[in-house]
Order: C-alpha cells, then structure tokens, then sequence
C-alpha cells in the first residue's frame, strides 16, 4: 500500500477509537445518572468563566460545585412538614372555651350562677394596678365556667396565680361538695391503713430482724378535718386556661411547719420532688397547697362589717375561738376615702394558722382513748406540771392595724386607686409580707386575689437554717476508759507477786490442817 493509503487508514481507525471513546464518556452512571462528558463540559466551561487561579490545585472543587449545582433544583423542592408548636397546642385547647353548646338554653343566662364576675373584678382590680390583663381574665373566666359545669361546683372564685419557672398555676377556690367530704376521709384512712399493713409484711418477711430501737419520736400533729381549718375549701389548678384543672390534696400540719422553714420556687409541675431542708413531706401539688393555705390565712381580708360571727349551736363554751362567719344582711358599705387611710376598717376573715401547723390547736399529750376517762385520772392529769399550754391565735374578724411587722416594715398598705376622680375610685390594700397579695373595696363589693411567686418578704436576704447540733459522745469514766497495756517487767513482777501470794495462801492451809490434826 501507498503512503497515502496508510495515512488516510490510521486516521479513520484513530476517528472511530475517538467515536468509541466519546460513547463511552456519554454512557450515565447508574447511581446519579450522570455522565463524564457532560461533566467534563461543565467543568471546563466553569473554568472558562471563572478563571481561577491554580486551577489543577481547585480542580476537586470545581468538580463538586458542578454535582451540587445539578442537585440543588431536586433539593430545594423538598421541605420539611410543619411541626405543631406549644402555641398552637394550646389554642387548639382554648378554642373550646369559646366554643357555645347548641342545647344551651338563653333562660339559663338569668339564674343565679356560681361563677364570679371576673371581667368585673377584673376591672377594678385594674383600677387598683394588678391583675392578669383583659384578655387573659377573659380566658380565666372561661376556663372557671369550664370547671365548674364539668365538677359541679356550688361555688367557684378565682384566688389566683401563682408564678414558676417553667410554668405558672392559676388558682381557683371553691366549697366542698356534700358527700365530697366522707370520701376524702376515707381515703386518707385507707392510705394509712395500706402503710400500717406494708410495714407489718415488712416486718414479717425478715428472717434475722435487725434490732429495733426504743426511740419513740414525738407524736404526729392530726390533720384538720375536710371542711375547717386549713383544709375549709378545695382548690383546683391549671397551667393555662383550657388546659385540664387538677385538683390539690388537703394539707397537713407538718407540711405548713415545713414550708415555713423552707424557701423554694416552683418549677410548674406538680409532680416535682422538693429537695430541701429540712426535707418536704411531699411533692410540688403538697408544697402548693401549703403554700396556698398560708398565704389566705394571712392575705385573705375583707371590709369591717361585712361579715359577722356565726352563732354556732351547742357551743357552750364562749372562750372556744370561733371558726364560722356568714353575710352582714345590714351592711351599707364604708367610705373608700376611709378604707384607704385606716386600717382599721379592714378585718382578716380567715382563721391564723397557729405554730402547730393547725388553726385549732390540739393536745398531743392527750391520746383519743384517753379522752373519756374516769374524774379521778382527770384531776392526776390537772395536777402534773407538765401539762402544755393551749396555743390560741388572734380571732377572726380581726383588724389589720393590730398585724405584728416584721422586719421594720410594716405588713399593710392602703391607697386610693385615684385621687383626682374619688368619687369613682376604690379602695386598695396590699400586704408587704407576703407581695403580690392585694384587696380592693368598693362600697359594698371587694374581693381578694394573689398574683406573685409564692414566697413570703424575708428581709434582706435570705438565710437557710442552721443545722442542728451534733449529738453528744457517751460520757467517759474509768469504768468505760481503756486502760494501757503492761509492760514486760510489769507483767513478770504481777506473776511473781500473784505466786508469792498463792504460797502463801497453800502455807496458811497446810497450818490449818497440821493443827486441826494435833486437836
């Protein structure tokens, strides 16, 4: 063959190899479906565009951007489903409160109804510069009508909220109901009854009983009974109007005594433990309610007049404190120009919580078998030294001018909601103890409400208590002191004396029997 003739055959065989070559470059990937020519293309494209400086040192790079700039497309059309936030959870549960029943009758609307005014008092309680705000008092007064179809209360009122850390409680107060009273009781003395039997298995399971200790520790306060003292009213609480209310335990005697000695705040929910010291018999929902009860014991005030003393049938003794009050029919009302320059004017209707962590005080030296003894044990019982004395509190409808301070500052003070309209202004006090506590009156309407942190003015600062003193050892004396152990030569010197004595001794009787003989 020519020249020509093998020029023109390599030059085809080199085409097809390029022809073979460039279908292979154009064969897409299995994975990303892509193909290297096109790739190429782009990238060299890119750099044409770009220019970059040390191109073989960025070439990586470039190929990457080139992938993700395929994919961003693909990438963006996807998003994420919207996730529910607490906020629209909780409208979701407060579009109920606003939700209207079909059955619902407009007659209903003129009976008499065991919720309060809320936007009224919601008013003046602006007036006086406190509350929760128009829209939330609104919610809260829903939230109150909700409670009250679904427990059937006879009475309701708002009492409060108190402030956490995560999340606050809005406080409703309200009587309890006829029966209500029995089953409380019960439970309480089932729950006993249950630990009573647990100890005892406890007890009997053990195979080797450890030894038990004759320490008897003091005797237990009782709680008061449902319906007085402490325990007068049932409480309900909720997060947030339209969540679900959840009713609080009554509360005990030590719980009150512990909660004054301690100083936490609450986190929001019930079930927290309270880690503290001295350590808090119970849970948040406890804590709660002994905080509760000691703030309306303290809080808890109303105009002079308004209420009198209750004539309580067969009470024959008239030193006995009165726990009852009922409704002044003859009440008119007091100036609010009066009520806000006097304290006198204002009176505690709510029973003081003595320090045994009751209202009534109670003797713990007298058991309840014991109460119904012969004359003679009773007159034993008069005449032992030992006998403590009655705790008896200030009376109820007692005036806010005879309150102790504490700490130079006074517990009370009162004001006028505005001086330069009197005529339509009320009358307000707030407690300097316990802050966030207000009242207000109004010619014959005042009401009491409680808007704070739930803890109590300490002063300065606050200092935890002290611990106490560490026992004392066991009184030392020779009998029980450990002697030093002899020496070498003090122990052969005891030997030989000890000898030296029992010679003599075996002397002395050889003697004996020698002249018991001669006899």
């Amino acid at each position: 063959m020519d020249a020509p003739d093998k020029q023109q055959d390599s030059s085809q065989q080199s085409v097809q190899a390029a022809a073979a070559f460039k279908a292979f470059m154009l064969k897409n990937s299995i994975k990303s479906n892509l193909n290297l020519y096109d790739h190429l293309t782009q990238v060299l494209m890119k750099v044409m565009d770009e220019r970059p400086q040390n191109v073989v040192d960025v070439i990586e790079d470039i190929s990457c951007d080139v992938k993700r700039g395929l994919f961003e497309d693909k990438w963006s059309t996807l998003r994420d489903l919207p996730q529910t936030t607490a906020a629209e959870l909780l409208a979701e549960h407060q579009r109920l409160l606003f939700a209207r029943p079909e059955e619902a009758d407009h007659e209903e609307e003129l009976v008499e109804t065991p919720l309060p005014n809320v936007s009224e008092i919601g008013f003046y309680m602006e007036q006086a510069g406190v509350g929760l705000g128009r829209e939330e008092m609104q919610r809260v007064f829903l939230a109150l009508k909700q409670l009250v179809e679904s427990q059937g209360l006879q009475r309701c009122r708002l009492w409060g909220k108190i402030l956490g850390k995560e999340s606050s409680y809005i406080i409703a107060e309200a009587d309890y109901r006829e029966g209500e009273e029995e089953e409380e009781q019960n439970n309480g003395e089932a729950a006993e009854e249950e630990e009573r039997e647990a100890e005892a298995l406890e007890n009997e399971n053990e195979m080797d009983p450890l030894p038990q200790s004759i320490y008897k520790p003091p005797p237990s306060v009782p709680k008061e009974a449902i319906g007085t003292g402490t325990n007068k009213f049932l409480y309900y609480v909720c997060k947030e109007p339209g969540l679900p209310w959840v009713k609080l335990p009554t509360v005990s005697p030590a719980q009150i005594t512990v909660a004054r000695q301690i100083r936490k705040f609450f986190t929001g929910r019930l079930d927290a433990p309270v880690v503290s010291y001295p350590p808090f018999p119970g849970n948040e929902a406890n804590y709660l309610r002994a905080q509760i009860a000691r703030i309306s014991a303290g809080t808890q005030v109303s105009p002079q007049g308004f209420y009198q003393a209750g004539e309580e049938e067969g009470d024959e003794d008239e030193e006995a404190p009165r726990d009852s009050y009922e409704v002044n029919p003859d009440f008119e009302g007091l100036p609010v120009s009066e009520m806000s320059e006097s304290l006198s004017t204002w009176v505690h209707h709510v029973q003081h919580i003595l320090q045994q962590g009751r209202c009534t005080w109670v003797n713990l030296a007298v058991k309840p078998g014991e109460e119904s003894n012969e004359e003679g044990e009773a007159e034993e019982k008069e005449e032992e030294p030992d006998e403590p004395e009655p705790e008896v509190g200030p009376p109820l409808l007692t005036p806010l001018s005879q309150d102790a301070e504490m700490f130079n500052t006074p517990p009370w003070s009162s004001k006028m909601s505005s001086t330069l309209t009197s005529q339509h202004a009320v009358a307000v006090v707030r407690s300097n103890l316990w802050p966030g506590a207000y009242a207000y009156a109004c010619g014959k309407k005042f009401e009491n409400i409680y808007v704070g942190w739930g803890l109590k003015y300490s002063g300065e600062g606050y200092n935890p208590p002290v611990p106490p003193l560490p026992q004392k050892e066991y009184p030392s004396g020779p009998e029980i002191t450990e002697a030093l152990d002899p020496t070498l030569e003090e122990e052969q010197a005891l030997q030989e004396a000890l000898e030296e004595q029992q010679a003599a001794q075996e002397e002395m009787a050889e003697t004996d029997e020698e002249e018991e003989d001669d006899d």
